[in-house]
């Protein structure tokens, strides 16, 4: 069977190639983005994956449709590229890897956290030009601060203990069940507006939905205590990239660390270090010295590439078999 991973790179090449020696798959990777003018390179393919700034929108997927794929197969847990309820009229299933490792992710924000705290890529590059002072790097102790968790699935669950673990009073948001393993800890749920008010640092763990598109607007930044930390992992369009500029040049916004952008299809993922970068809010948000900005890189570990593979590869092959599994349908995008 074939199968063609589309914004494929090196390391994707890697992880599939030894996950399919399982399989036995035909596996074609493309570094070109899936989009309506390159869905002819899937041609034949039965199977399309998709990466996560990848457009499966309606066009999209009629066209694979009539060019013989059958699934989707997605490599990420997000899903909100996806038209799903053109996947639903088209009879073509979308899967997806819905955990691989929660704690990749997790322990990314809290290197962004740990990183804009104490100043250190102001220090590390102070240092290496020879100034060894400290004016301008201080900090604050974690312990004793109060964070707030939005969004308690896997991620936000690992997250929500690692800090706990810092001595941290955790308050949590979430519409669905409260973890237990977070309420053991002494977290507590409140409204999204109490947890901005009296949290110390915010960090996103939420899915993109109707319901959370600019989860984070200047309204909700307005609301922060003032100087707080905002630290976002989980999708960029959880927070209203406009609005941070002004939050963070009247100190309502004391630090960000931004791990996924508003913008950032055509950008994350490629190396523009020889052109000028033509997105001016991503250009002035990296301006900000209290600013850090990661490529999408939370997720990018050993452990979370092989279980991708792993898992990616085991759900065409349950769907193969006609019992699919981690299987997202037009209800899931509510």
């Amino acid at each position: 069977m074939r199968m063609i991973l589309f914004s494929s790179r090196q390391y994707d090449s890697d992880t599939f190639t030894e996950a399919n020696a399982a399989h036995g798959y035909e596996l074609h990777f493309q570094e070109s983005h899936l989009d309506a003018d390159t869905t002819v390179l899937a041609q034949g393919c039965e199977v399309v994956c998709p990466f996560v700034n990848d457009h499966v929108d309606a066009a999209v997927l009629e066209r694979l449709h009539a060019g013989g794929t059958r699934l989707i197969a997605l490599r990420s847990a997000g899903f909100n590229h996806v038209d799903l309820a053109a996947a639903e009229r088209l009879g073509i299933p979308i899967v997806r890897v819905p955990a691989y490792s929660p704690h990749a992710v997790a322990e990314h924000a809290v290197g962004l956290i740990l990183a804009l705290n104490r100043r250190l890529p102001r220090a590390v590059a102070r240092t290496r030009e020879g100034d060894f002072s400290l004016h301008g790097l201080l900090g604050f102790d974690l312990h004793g601060k109060t964070v707030g968790v939005i969004g308690t699935g896997m991620i936000g669950r690992v997250f929500g203990r690692i800090m706990a673990g810092f001595g941290m009073r955790v308050l949590a948001h979430d519409p669905g069940t409260p973890a237990d393993d977070l309420l053991a800890l002494g977290a507590r749920y409140v409204p999204l507006d109490t947890l901005l008010a009296e949290s110390d640092v915010v960090s996103l763990h939420c899915p993109l939905l109707p319901s959370t598109y600019h989860l984070i607007d200047g309204a909700a930044l307005a609301k922060m205590k003032r100087g707080a930390m905002l630290v976002n992992t989980g999708r960029g369009g959880l927070v209203e990239a406009n609005a941070l500029i002004g939050a963070l040049k009247d100190g309502q916004l004391g630090n960000l660390g931004l791990d996924v952008y508003e913008e950032e299809g055509g950008i994350f993922f490629e190396d523009h270090s020889n052109l000028p970068l033509q997105d001016d809010v991503l250009a002035r948000l990296l301006m900000f010295p209290n600013v850090i900005v990661t490529a999408h890189q939370a997720f990018f570990t050993r452990e979370a590439m092989n279980e991708i593979a792993q898992t990616t590869l085991g759900n065409v092959a349950a769907w193969q078999a006609g019992t699919p599994r981690n299987a997202v349908r037009a209800a899931d995008q509510a």
